[in-house]
């Protein structure tokens, strides 16, 4: 995953209502009732089903630390996903999405006015329509390279014209050397 998609996925996980299950008996409680039967959880978890019967008895209280993270990201992909699903929507059609970031911003605008790239620490508001393409890039399996491209083209938009009030001859953002990314919606 990309810097972009685990701002996401970390923005996704904020949105919970109720926290999802922290036992390893309740988690797999949980993935039976999603997956329908222990062997389909089995499957997605890469163990055999017996296994999965013996964690949802509780005869074995500990799984083995790589399962136990892919159990855990299992548990947490699937956990309310019409929240998730609500708040994206909300996003996308009137509320935006706030990016915060440090990272290298660079620029190419009129001759003689370029500025060389360098770290600035921008906390940014974004219309929903840069929400809404950065969900569907997203969705679509955009690259992280294009996701900010979308994020770059809503900082030219908003932070560096603001709004079209200033540097109009300014033509491309482009965001590097992201030192961190986090999103709010």
């Amino acid at each position: 995953m990309g810097e972009i998609e685990d701002a996401i996925e970390r923005a996704d996980r904020e949105a919970f209502t109720k926290d999802p299950p922290k036992t390893l008996k309740g988690q797999i409680g949980f993935l039976i009732k999603q997956f329908g039967s222990a062997k389909a959880v089995a499957q997605e978890l890469g163990v055999t089903p017996d296994s999965v019967n013996r964690y949802r008895r509780g005869a074995r209280k500990h799984a083995r630390a790589d399962v136990a993270a892919k159990i855990d990201d299992t548990v947490k992909a699937r956990w309310q996903p019409l929240v998730r699903k609500r708040r994206q929507k909300q996003a996308a059609a009137t509320g935006g999405i706030t990016v915060e970031t440090r990272a290298r911003f660079g620029y190419t605008s009129s001759a003689g006015s370029t500025d060389d790239g360098r770290f600035r620490r921008l906390t940014v508001h974004l219309p929903a329509t840069y929400a809404q393409q950065l969900f569907d890039a997203r969705d679509a399996g955009a690259s992280d390279q294009q996701m900010r491209g979308i994020i770059a083209e809503g900082f030219k938009e908003v932070y560096f014209q603001d709004g079209g009030g200033r540097a109009m001859g300014l033509s491309d953002v482009a965001i590097n050397d992201i030192d961190y990314l986090d999103l709010d919606y």
